[in-house]
């Protein structure tokens, strides 16, 4: 019954608890069990809070047998990347800086979700503070992949995307600064829509990057994706970047009907600027093929290369994520896992100046868009460009090595949404994106739906057996990657460092040492004759005042 219960949808759960023939109580409790018996072998949960879960489904319950049923989330359990302030409930960020931090406040999202009813089954596993690779010198393991312990989910919403495909909860909530939505789902074959910047509140959300941070949804379903984003969009004053566009009925844009709709496959994204496997690409093919049985016409749509929008995301959002925690940096760096380190501490190379033509070259990639979106209702291309890789492969220095598939669009601004398309031959997920225009998220989750009701692949489950044996023991943690650094730029991190007030160990000073190459080559590319005129793309502006 536990894997019955915790294999349904959030819609099917919420036909089923309308009609009074499953109670709150009933799925709560055998998610839990479920959870139990299976997380050991996933560590998806930082901390379950199956206590305050069962309180919180016997109020739903009650509430419900008395006729007040709030709508499609009411009773339904999720779960919270561990970024999302809790009152009362520990929020760490997957950190030991904030190990024993309890917020006295619920994030917007989380009391969003209360207040329709849904129930909190638990804080899941992160990517130190959203950010960095699979570490295993934090507190907690890192979260595996349910199609196979042995790899990877992607980061940094890794705990919710392998909660949502275990059956652990039925959605979780997630965030996506240059792909944490997306890249878990795409790997762990679930949907995680990252959605238009500023529709979703950030208050109460650890921040990464200012500039770049979503929260968002993830789900099994394209369907229980646009139930939960329903219950959580909505302009916030308590967030500046909160937009006021009002909120469409996100459900009622599932009408399976795509015809007509002019589809752009930005071809050179998976092809030539971060190609792919050629499983990725064979079944990016067929679900072209789909979109066009389903009457949808196909055309092929340009963007930038993707190391342009990874240069502007990478200098715009490492220079935040310092800022973040420089204090924490500066008094405690042993602290903080290694992989963190070496994504945060190069960014002392990163100037005032390089910042703002990040910013300003933003504003025109932002400029760039707007022949895109005339043209095309929607783009299309590769979620990630492999199956899950094993979890002792990951090296830091590959982030500052290679752009990705999903920073363009975190750089864009629109929505983002990663689904399942197949399966590998080893039997992992592949995956595709489908990328709208700004606060058209309905179209996106449309399209999205459309393809899921014509293909199968809703109906294959990882296969997780409570009784496995299987082994806790972590890889060992990797060197730092010997760098081809000459003794001059050896120095120009050394003064960096002091002037950032850094006291680092030989290990750490040899951590920001290796991405320094890399570092300086981004910045460098951001430098172009500009007009005077050009501004960057977070100039200030009042809100509304009241007279």
């Amino acid at each position: 019954m536990s894997e019955e219960l915790a294999f349904l949808t959030i819609a099917e759960a919420a036909r089923r608890i309308e009609r009074k023939e499953l109670s709150p109580l009933e799925l709560t409790t055998a998610l839990i069990k479920w959870a139990e018996a299976l997380d050991p072998q996933i560590n998806a949960y930082l901390l379950p809070t199956a206590e305050r879960a069962l309180d919180q489904a016997k109020s739903a319950e009650s509430e419900i047998m008395a006729g007040a049923y709030r709508g499609p989330m009411h009773g339904i359990p999720f779960g919270l990347k561990d970024i999302y302030a809790t009152a009362g409930i520990r929020t760490t960020g997957h950190s030991r800086v904030c190990l024993d931090t309890v917020p006295s406040a619920d994030a917007t999202t989380v009391r969003k979700l209360y207040e329709a009813g849904a129930i909190l089954t638990g804080k899941l596993a992160t990517h130190e503070f959203a950010h960095g690779g699979p570490s295993f010198d934090l507190p907690c393991p890192p979260a595996r992949n349910p199609w196979n312990t042995a790899h990877y989910p992607s980061g940094s919403s890794s705990g919710s995307a392998v909660a949502v495909a275990a059956g652990l909860c039925a959605a979780a909530m997630g965030s996506d600064t240059g792909g944490s939505i997306r890249g878990p789902a795409a790997l762990s074959g679930i949907v995680g829509l990252k959605p238009t910047y500023g529709l979703v509140s950030r208050h109460g959300v650890y921040a990464n990057s200012y500039s770049f941070d979503h929260a968002g949804p993830m789900t099994w379903t394209v369907e229980d994706c646009a139930i939960v984003l329903q219950a959580i969009a909505g302009h916030d004053p308590n967030d500046p970047a909160s937009a006021t566009h009002p909120v469409p009925d996100y459900h009622a844009a599932l009408t399976g009907d795509i015809k007509g709709l002019r589809i752009g496959v930005v071809r050179h994204l998976h092809e030539d600027d971060c190609a792919v496997t050629p499983e990725v690409s064979a079944a990016l093919e067929e679900a072209f093929a789909v979109f066009r049985s389903l009457g949808a016409t196909l055309g092929e749509a340009r963007l930038r290369p993707a190391q342009d929008y990874y240069d502007v995301k990478v200098t715009i959002a490492e220079s935040e994520l310092l800022a973040v925690h420089e204090h924490a940096l500066r008094t405690r760096p042993s602290d903080f896992g290694a992989d963190f380190l070496g994504r945060v501490l190069p960014a002392v190379l990163i100037s005032g100046r390089d910042y703002i033509q990040a910013q300003r070259e933003r504003r025109r990639m932002l400029a760039e868009m707007a022949p895109v979106y005339a043209d095309f209702d929607v783009l299309v291309t590769a979620g990630a460009g492999a199956p899950a890789p094993l979890l002792g492969t990951w090296r830091t220095i590959e982030f500052w090595r290679r752009p990705s598939l999903t920073t363009p669009f975190n750089v864009t601004g629109g929505p983002a949404l990663a689904q399942c398309i197949g399966f590998s031959s080893s039997g992992l997920p592949l995956s595709m994106q489908i990328v709208g225009r700004p606060f058209d998220d309905a179209t996106v989750l449309r399209v999205a739906h459309a393809y899921e009701k014509a293909t199968q692949w809703r109906a294959r489950r990882p296969q997780l057996d409570p009784d496995a044996q299987f082994s806790t023991t972590p890889p060992p943690l990797p060197d730092p990657e010997p760098g081809q650094v000459d003794a001059a730029t050896r120095d120009m991190v050394g003064i960096a460092c002091r002037a950032a007030g850094l006291t680092l160990t030989d290990r750490q000073f040899e951590i920001a040492c290796a991405a320094a190459p890399y570092v300086i080559a981004m910045t460098g590319r951001l430098y172009c004759e500009r007009a005077y005129t050009e501004e960057p793309a977070n100039v200030f502006q009042f809100g509304s005042y009241a007279e």
